[in-house]
């Protein structure tokens, strides 16, 4: 069991959807001092005045979590003012929802750094004092899509199967060092959030995104390996496992709609452009 109460937390991608959900559940069962790093300067000012207002602790950083010199740099400012950080959520991240004939090259390359190579890096940059201390929290958001393939989303489905992987090992390895860190990977379906604008989905709900917020959280607190919603993601890896990929396309993909899901995808950016 993990406790938040007087914790320091960072979160990237805090300043929106299930980031900013998180924030708040975290100030309220008592997080000694958040801080929030996230490239919309605008939504960090805004979060910033509603917490700040509101009697929290707050430090924000507008950054590019893309930029290993940037994000080093904002590390070193923390520890200066003694910021030791004891949970590290993973929660920034992107889709284009594009066939992948028609991604650029620099979205395939922005896609990875953000959504898989970013969370490598600021995992290592924070996690030796956290075994130093014997004791942290590393939450790293993937996706349902990181256990079945999509049509629309090959990108972002790559980038979140890394993620699981990664994520895993690594917690295979804090568990062989006896670190005393804990590592929980989230695989959520689809969250009615404006990243995902567009998305349908008639059989599998939609997940609400308090719920999800609340249900990772739960998840730091009780050290789970896995967050998954809903049920059924659960149980996607073994239906997938044993059925032949035909059959699996079939029963998944046309019967239950996962592969029309991103036929009107329009997301958080076109929705808003």
């Amino acid at each position: 069991m993990s406790h938040i109460n007087g914790k320091i937390a960072l979160i990237t991608g805090g300043a929106s959807g299930i980031g900013k959900l998180m924030c708040r559940i975290l100030l309220q069962k008592g997080l000694r001092t958040l801080v929030i790093w996230d490239i919309n300067e605008t939504l960090l000012n805004n979060t910033l005045q509603e917490f700040t207002q509101e009697g929290f602790h707050v430090i924000i950083a507008c950054i590019n979590i893309t930029n290993l010199s940037l994000v080093q740099e904002a590390s070193e400012n923390l520890k200066k003012q003694q910021i030791h950080i004891d949970i590290l959520i993973n929660n920034a991240g992107i889709i284009v929802g594009k066939y992948f004939v028609e991604h650029s090259h620099q979205e395939i390359d922005n896609t990875i750094a953000i959504n898989t190579t970013a969370l490598m890096h600021l995992t290592k940059i924070f996690i030796l004092e956290m075994i130093s201390a014997g004791n942290g929290n590393i939450i790293n958001i993937s996706s349902a899509a990181g256990l079945v393939a999509n049509p629309k989303m090959s990108v972002y489905v790559a980038s979140k199967w890394a993620v699981i992987g990664w994520s895993d090992s690594l917690r295979i390895e804090m568990e062989a060092l006896k670190t005393g860190v804990h590592i929980t990977t989230v695989t959520p379906y689809y969250i009615n959030t404006g990243m995902f604008e567009g998305v349908n989905s008639t059989i599998i709900p939609i997940l609400d995104p308090l719920k999800v917020a609340s249900r990772i959280i739960r998840g730091l607190e009780k050290n789970k390996i896995y967050v998954r919603m809903p049920g059924i993601v659960y149980v996607l890896l073994f239906i997938k496992g044993i059925l032949p990929a035909r059959w699996f396309d079939t029963i998944v993909g046309s019967w239950m709609g996962v592969y029309q899901s991103m036929k009107d995808f329009t997301g958080r950016n076109k929705a808003n452009s």
